[in-house]
């Protein structure tokens, strides 16, 4: 009796913190970035605190002022980390903090980030998520991105942490046929093509993430954002 009183209480326990997670979820794409933060601190179960770190590089990529936003990718890490701490097998906590350190190794500059190893900590995230999850979409976006942006910085840098661009575009094509509705998915592919000189091709990505449902408040800043870089190949 008193064992099966415990496994009720549990259970009832899981689900009510499910409950609120879902809540702070539903904050997050509604755009309520913020109030997401602070209601999956205050929750602080590992998917609560992974989605807080999510807010705060939301509201860090689209709402802060520049002068906040180095704060808030500050915060999204902390959140993530302390979601991997209380899970270590939660693929969501490394995509986030990975996600983070990846928007915060862009303001401190090349030299500053790779001083600090951010750059092998980022891709050590994305493939322990991929290693976790081998189908997350997001996280082979992100190591795409992590190839491409070093493979910019010239054969030196990109020597130096390992990192092919010859891996990019098979992850982002892969990405896109897992999450073909991925927004963001396009508008960054879009993004490599155009950088590569592949301007028909980012054209059409684009014109894909404009015609795609804008479900959540960051799917329509990532269709603004389409517009815009659409407006720039014409």
């Amino acid at each position: 009796m008193r064992k099966a009183l415990i496994l009720s209480f549990l259970s009832g326990a899981l689900s009510f913190a499910l409950a609120q997670a879902s809540q702070v979820a539903s904050l997050v794409d509604g755009g309520r970035f913020q109030e997401a933060y602070e209601a999956g601190m205050r929750l602080g179960t590992p998917e609560a605190l992974a989605l807080a770190a999510k807010a705060a590089s939301f509201y860090a990529l689209y709402q802060a002022k520049d002068e906040e936003k180095r704060a808030w990718f500050e915060k999204a890490e902390r959140a993530a980390s302390q979601a991997i701490a209380k899970a270590p097998d939660y693929p969501e906590g490394y995509f986030e903090r990975a996600r983070a350190l990846g928007r915060l190794a862009q303001y401190k500059g090349v030299l500053e980030a790779l001083a600090e190893g951010l750059a092998p900590r980022i891709r050590s995230d994305l493939e322990r998520t991929l290693k976790l999850k081998p189908d997350h979409a997001g996280a082979m976006v992100a190591l795409a991105l992590w190839h491409f942006e070093l493979v910019q910085k010239g054969w030196l840098v990109a020597a130096t942490q390992g990192a092919d661009g010859g891996r990019v575009e098979p992850l982002m094509r892969r990405a896109i046929e897992l999450e073909p509705d991925g927004i963001i998915h396009r508008v960054e592919y879009a993004r490599v093509l155009s950088a590569w000189g592949k301007r028909e091709e980012a054209r059409k990505q684009l014109e894909m993430a404009l015609s795609l449902p804008a479900r959540t408040a960051s799917d329509r800043y990532d269709q603004e954002r389409a517009r815009q870089e659409l407006a720039k190949l014409k």
